[in-house]
């Protein structure tokens, strides 16, 4: 699960806290470069991959606050002798956070959320909000956008929203390579927000939640705007591979790995 930069302030109470982080991944390994957690003695907030390694890194950091240290280097073996068979390496670095740490890992969550891809979903009703909540679990920065602001009050936990008349408009201000998902209350405006985003042309993902019958009737809609861009690239009917169930949380499941599969294509293109 990927940390929210608020959360990191919720943990900043603490008494005593280690920063683990992944100094050095060699060979196969449970997280890259980077990767990192904060221990305390009661709790941990982020990964660094799970399984034995993580146990022994919470351990490590719990003695070493216990003993009042203030750094310490683990480089572990990921074989048998752990019981986690990656087969590589990996160096973590501990150390105990002082004010000046907590401002820097602060300050280095809310750099890695904002270089998360962006994913603007438009409707707050139930699909939207499922979606949201499914998308809140991934890599990616899930904004959920409305003009009811009663129905971005049942946002889920870890959602950006955004109420606003103009839901279209915010189309124009998204990053590059953002990922649109369109289901509105409204035909009318779904079928606009979705002319906003097809425009881009650098869109990594543009769906709109409706029947063939309404993606027809959209491309002919479309054809008749002008300078009206290509609906090749357009995803409608979206979470298609979950039909015939129309359950909120089940649209939502398969429309996330749609979306994800989508950022992930294109990045292993790009890289």
């Amino acid at each position: 699960m990927t940390v929210r930069p608020g959360e990191v302030s919720g943990f900043r109470a603490r008494t005593a806290a280690a920063l683990v982080e992944v100094a050095e991944a060699r060979g196969s390994t449970p997280r890259e470069s980077g990767a990192w957690m904060v221990v305390t003695p009661e709790t941990t907030l982020g990964t660094i991959g799970g399984g034995q390694l993580e146990y022994m890194a919470i351990d490590a950091a719990r003695a070493m606050l216990a003993r009042g240290a203030d750094a310490e280097t683990l480089d572990i073996p990921l074989g048998p002798e752990i019981g986690q068979c990656c087969g590589g390496r990996t160096v973590l670095g501990c150390r105990r956070l002082d004010p000046s740490g907590w401002a820097g890992l602060a300050a280095m969550a809310e750099r890695e959320y904002r270089a998360l891809p962006a994913v603007l979903i438009f409707g707050a009703g139930h699909v939207g909000r499922a979606l949201a909540a499914a998308l809140a679990l991934l890599p990616v920065r899930p904004v959920l956008i409305d003009q009811r602001a009663g129905e971005l009050a049942l946002a889920p936990p870890r959602v950006e929203t955004v109420q606003t008349a103009l839901p279209e408009a915010e189309v124009a201000g998204a990053a590059p390579g953002s990922a649109f998902v369109i289901l509105t209350h409204d035909h009318a405006l779904d079928f606009l927000i979705a002319r906003e985003a097809l425009a881009r042309r650098d869109a990594r993902y543009v769906g709109m939640i409706g029947s063939r019958t309404k993606r027809v009737t959209f491309e002919r809609w479309l054809a008749r705007t002008e300078d009206a861009p290509s609906p090749a690239e357009l995803v409608s009917p979206i979470g298609a591979a979950g039909r015939p169930d129309k359950r909120p949380e089940v649209i939502a499941a398969f429309v996330a790995a749609e979306i994800l599969a989508a950022l992930m294509a294109r990045t292993l293109v790009t890289a």
